[in-house]
């Protein structure tokens, strides 16, 4: 089987779910048998800085990367006000891009075209013309969810009314471009759930971001030490940095004085000047940190205090793999089947926050240990990387076959 993965970044080094939910599932693809292409933007925010894109993702046969520059510009925002276009999507739109995958589809026959996120459809119109594979769209999230939730999170202001026209926008969009999928590959049951509530009634499959444990190797060793909490995620990404946020304004001195003797650990791409400012001896801020894993597994506890976002979140099932208790709110959780005081811990305001803080302190090094544990083995059972895949090649086995309009 020849699949075709368009992207609107390319997905390594791995910092950040997106990236990592495209390069597992692609590797176990390819390890199952099929042959990957890859067509790949290149965008500033998410520059690729290698020498040999082939080195770093072998398990594509041909990589292309094509320069895109969608970057945010006051004039062109003022200016979508003024039209029916999502300003989300058509950044994302590019006459290089659209020329490369008409090359490819004239060059190459596939038996899959995979769309990673929503800000690939505007390409659908170029597939439909030039080949005949199935499109698949593989939702990590549903985007404008992510919108409406920050915009609930923003105090009355211009700025909320400008996120509000956005996600309205985006709502439209999104909803309008489901009846254009062959099949669909939401990440969450939820999110499946969602999409047919929004009237998509075509086949889908979820998709989990699926793990492969041999790349995280658990160390316990923490657990010996005093307590200690780690935030990691990439802070120009408005749902971590919003969540961020709100523990260290809402939760963290309270938590402090309860629990005296607690640090946290906040590493993260692109961290703000104003949060290094705010480092103490509680509160160290490393920044951006080589090996995500090691730092991980510097800490016992991993807060995930989000307030906003949709999909399922990378970090969490990272964290997890590494055997830590996770500390995560009820929208932080979504998508992962993990149960409050037995795998992860759900905390969903300041109070519940810090009472979970303390219940890590007054618990044994063993049976924080246990919870940490416990967390890896439910990582092994139901998000194994090799299974999601396997689920996957077989809806598309069913597709390619021509179960689906051409």
């Amino acid at each position: 089987m020849k699949i075709l993965l368009l992207t609107k970044k390319f997905p390594f080094p791995v910092k950040d779910g997106e990236s990592l939910a495209i390069n597992n599932l692609s590797r176990a693809l390819h390890d199952l048998g099929c042959t990957l292409d890859l067509l790949a933007m290149n965008t500033p925010k998410h520059a690729y800085v290698g020498t040999d894109p082939h080195r770093d993702l072998p398990q594509f046969q041909h990589i292309q990367l094509v320069e895109v520059d969608t970057g945010i510009r006051v004039l062109d925002a003022a200016k979508n006000l003024f039209t029916s276009d999502s300003y989300n999507i058509s950044r994302f739109v590019s006459i290089n891009y659209t020329r490369a995958l008409e090359n490819l589809l004239k060059k190459n026959t596939y038996d899959i075209i995979q769309l990673e996120t929503l800000f690939l459809a505007p390409y659908i119109s170029c597939i439909r013309k030039f080949s005949k594979a199935p499109v698949v769209m593989r939702a990590h999230n549903v985007e404008h969810e992510i919108w409406e939730r920050i915009a609930d999170n923003t105090p009355a202001s211009l700025k909320r009314w400008y996120i509000r026209h956005l996600t309205k926008r985006l709502r439209q969009y999104e909803v309008s471009q489901l009846s254009n999928y062959d099949l669909m590959a939401p990440i969450t049951s939820r999110d499946k759930t969602r999409f047919e509530g929004f009237g998509y009634t075509g086949k889908s499959v979820v998709t989990p971001i699926g793990m492969d444990l041999t790349d995280y190797q658990a160390d316990p060793s923490s657990f010996k030490r005093p307590l200690s909490l780690s935030f990691i995620g990439s802070l120009d990404w408005m749902p971590n940095l919003e969540g961020l946020k709100w523990f260290l304004e809402h939760v963290w001195q309270q938590a402090i004085r309860q629990v005296p003797e607690i640090s946290l650990h906040v590493a993260g791409r692109n961290t703000p000047e104003w949060l290094h400012q705010l480092a103490t001896k509680h509160l160290q801020i490393p920044g951006e940190v080589p090996d995500a894993h090691a730092f991980i597994n510097q800490h016992s506890v991993m807060i995930v205090p989000l307030l906003s976002g949709s999909g399922m979140r990378a970090k969490i099932l990272e964290g997890m793999a590494l055997g830590k208790v996770v500390i995560t709110t009820s929208i932080g959780l979504e998508g992962i089947e993990a149960t409050h005081r037995r795998e992860v811990l759900v905390a969903n305001t300041p109070d519940e926050f810090v009472q979970a803080i303390r219940y890590c302190k007054n618990l044994s090094a063993g049976k924080l240990f246990e919870i940490g544990q416990k967390a890896r083995d439910l990582v092994e059972e139901k998000y194994s990387n090799e299974r999601i895949a396997g689920k996957l090649q077989a809806a598309y086995s069913t597709h390619s076959m021509g179960a689906v309009r051409l």
